[in-house]
C-alpha cells in the first residue's frame, strides 16, 4: 500500500507540474515615481491594495503592501506583486506624524494616486485609479497635490 500511494504522490506532482499548476504566474516589480514634491522634508507614505473596502487607507488590509521612505527618495520599487488589479495612494508626510493632516477634512499635506485622477471631493473611487501588475507592469508616475 505504501508503494502505491508514493507512486499516486509522485503522479501527482508530475501532473501538476506539466499543467503549470505549481508555478505562479509571474509579474514584474511595479515602480513608482513620484512627482510635484514640494520639499524633501519627512516621509512619503505609499499604501498598495488590491482590495477596494480597503481603498484609500489600508490600515486594516492585511494584505496591503505598504512602503515609508525619506521625501527625497523618488522612486520606490515594489518587488514580487501577484498579478492583478491594484490602487495606490501617496502622502507627504512633511511633519513625520505617520497620517495625513487635515483641515475641516481637507488635506494640509500633500497627496497623489495612481494614474493620477481628477480630484473632486474626497478621494477618488478605486476604479478610477485601479491599475493592472502583470509582466510588463508600467511605470506608475504619480504627481502630488496641495490644497495649503
Amino acid at each position: 500500500m505504501q508503494r502505491f500511494a508514493r507512486r499516486l504522490g509522485v503522479a501527482l506532482i508530475v501532473v501538476a507540474l506539466l499543467s503549470g499548476a505549481a508555478t505562479p504566474p509571474e509579474s514584474g516589480p511595479l515602480t513608482v515615481e513620484i512627482e510635484n514634491l514640494r520639499s524633501d522634508k519627512g516621509m512619503i507614505r505609499l499604501c498598495l491594495t488590491a482590495d477596494e473596502a480597503h481603498f484609500p487607507n489600508c490600515d486594516r488590509d492585511p494584505r496591503a503592501v505598504t512602503r515609508s521612505v525619506p521625501a527625497g527618495q523618488r522612486v520606490i520599487l515594489f518587488p514580487g506583486l501577484a498579478p492583478g488589479d491594484y490602487a495606490l495612494s501617496v502622502i507627504h508626510d512633511e511633519n513625520g506624524n505617520n497620517r495625513l493632516d487635515t483641515f475641516a477634512g481637507i488635506p494640509r499635506e500633500g497627496f497623489g494616486f495612481s494614474r493620477n485622477p481628477a480630484i473632486r471631493f474626497g478621494p477618488p473611487r478605486f476604479s478610477a485609479v485601479r491599475f493592472e501588475v502583470g509582466p510588463k507592469t508600467p511605470v506608475q508616475d504619480v504627481r502630488m497635490r496641495y490644497i495649503f
